[in-house]
């Protein structure tokens, strides 16, 4: 179907004309024709800046936006409704089952996700937006294996807010003029369209998660695309939130100007720990062993330039009046397993207590069951307060020389670590390519970072002719070849098995992560394998 240059490609199921309506379709490719030139624009300079760091440059914090960070006058919106108290927050895809069990949880905020936890298949990115649009009807009360699933009162329900797809992703199923869609700008777009009002209506507002961000420019581009919705369907200025996740390398030496960028419609910074250690790899591929990391669960978030990254994020955040948002607890609680639980919710309740004792001001869960932790653990630092704005972690001074100090972080590389690698790697990609994008995986929840970082560690390992430390071999294609194919076997044996679906999530990953040439994100390739 073909509307004023609008293209639909894919399917148009039950309900879709609800959501892809004439009205919301003209919305939604204004912003595209207006924005996406300034998109292309600034991923050609990332690729600019990633030739320099592979030519021996590095990352430092901006000398032309000195008199940004040293001005001490300026502050960010005061917080928004519904997100004045943030201390829980759950995230997860935009199922229908998970809209319902997010929204009654108990968290203060639901991340309704389109992009790390989602599968981007065509069904999947209308579908969501449904349920959104239905969830603030409150129709979309539904019953399945006798069981009801039905929303609590809106008083008792969490907040909403969106994460759309970042900057380099596009929606192909929807072509303007001839060219694919921003799939940034069709979430943002659809769901501000069919919702903003609603929103408001419950006296909230629509509010997004900024996901994969490199610079302030990039955040300067959200806040002209929000301010020019706001205008093309009457919102006040403003009404947006937005809370930027701090998930790249060179976002961490910007985290000021992207506050300042974003400052009318700023919610704050979260702290993204795997796309980070993703990124760090990735901007640094070429050089050596100096950013080196061993291996992903070794990384913890005490290691030197992680404690500065999260250290400086909330110093920032409240130095301006914003909330700073810490990561992201992954564990499922086994029902079968109660030594299981044991072990790992201390750990999750040792996170969760090193984060508001530094200062964050809430904290993200992927399981309803681990809302009641969090809640405690920040409901014993707050008080009766909100947040932890009043903090200001004067006592925090952080170098560009401590954000880079990867080489300072303690840990080995070994078989073990290399084969979980492999197989959480296998598992999620073949789950993706299902259509499911948020994966219980050994007890964790697991998304698209997760793949990130493995494969990203397995590329840098066998580039730098690594010795592993329980067994004293080297890592090599081969090698890895050999790990994936045996991974594979073992992986078979499961009940359920999808030969299929693994078939295309091993030749994935084989690209991916043996490949000589590094690909910038996983999911293209990937979205490019998707009907």
């Amino acid at each position: 179907m073909a509307m004023d240059g609008v293209e639909i490609t894919g399917p148009r199921l039950d309900r879709f004309d609800e959501i892809l309506s004439p009205e919301a379709l003209t919305f939604v490719a204004t912003l595209q024709r207006e924005f996406d030139g300034r998109r292309r624009e600034l991923l050609e300079a990332r690729q600019a800046r990633q030739a320099e760091l592979s030519a021996g440059g590095t990352l430092d914090f901006l000398p032309e936006t000195k008199a940004i960070r040293e001005d001490e006058t300026w502050r960010v919106a005061p917080p928004a409704p519904g997100l004045v108290d943030r201390r829980v927050e759950i995230t997860g895809p935009v199922d229908r089952k998970m809209t319902v069990n997010a929204l009654n949880s108990g968290a203060k905020v639901w991340l309704a996700d389109f992009e790390d936890a989602n599968s981007p298949l065509w069904e999947n990115v209308v579908n969501g937006q449904l349920n959104l649009r239905d969830a603030l009807d409150r129709t979309i009360d539904f019953e399945t294996g006798g069981k009801r699933y039905a929303l609590r009162p809106d008083d008792e329900l969490a907040t909403v807010v969106v994460r759309p797809r970042g900057w380099h992703l596009t929606e192909k199923h929807v072509l303007v003029d001839g060219a694919p869609f921003s799939a940034s700008l069709f979430d943002f777009g659809l769901y501000f369209f069919h919702c903003a009002r609603r929103q408001l209506d419950k006296g909230r507002g629509p509010y997004f998660y900024l996901p994969k961000m490199e610079s302030h420019l990039e955040a300067r581009l959200w806040n002209d695309v929000f301010t020019r919705a706001q205008e093309l369907l009457g919102v006040p200025y403003g009404t947006i939130r937005a809370t930027v996740l701090i998930e790249t390398y060179p976002a961490a030496f910007e985290m000021e100007e992207i506050l300042y960028e974003l400052r009318d419609h700023s919610a704050g910074l979260n702290a993204g720990r795997w796309d980070y250690l993703f990124s760090v790899i990735k901007k640094f591929r070429t050089r050596g062993r100096e950013f080196l990391l061993p291996e992903r669960n070794a990384v913890t978030m005490t290691a030197p330039f992680m404690r500065a990254y999260t250290e400086l994020l909330v110093r920032t955040c409240h130095r301006r009046g914003a909330h700073a948002i810490g990561g992201m607890a992954a564990f499922i609680p086994s029902r079968r397993d109660p030594e299981v639980n044991k072990v790992a919710l201390e750990k999750v309740r040792a996170d969760k207590t090193r984060e508001s004792g530094d200062g964050f001001d809430g904290s993200w869960v992927a399981h309803p069951d681990l809302v009641p932790i969090c809640r405690e653990v920040f409901d014993s630092v707050l008080g009766a307060e909100p947040n932890q704005l009043r903090r200001l972690r004067e006592d925090v001074s952080v170098s560009a020389g401590e954000l880079l100090a990867v080489a300072e972080t303690p840990g080995e590389i070994t078989e073990a670590g290399l084969r979980n690698n492999v197989d959480v790697a296998l598992r999620y990609l073949a789950a993706w390519m299902g259509g499911s994008g948020a994966v219980g995986i050994h007890n964790l929840m697991e998304d698209a970072a997760t793949a990130e970082i493995s494969r990203s560690q397995i590329w840098q390992w066998i580039h730098n002719g690594i010795e592993l430390a329980d067994t004293g071999e080297v890592v090599t294609r081969e090698m890895a070849e050999r790990v994936i194919a045996e991974e594979l076997a073992r992986i078979g044996e499961e009940p359920g098995f999808d030969e299929t679906l693994y078939r295309q999530a091993a030749e994935l990953f084989r690209e991916v992560a043996l490949d000589d040439d590094f690909a910038e994100f996983l999911t293209l390739p990937a979205y490019a394998r998707m009907p």
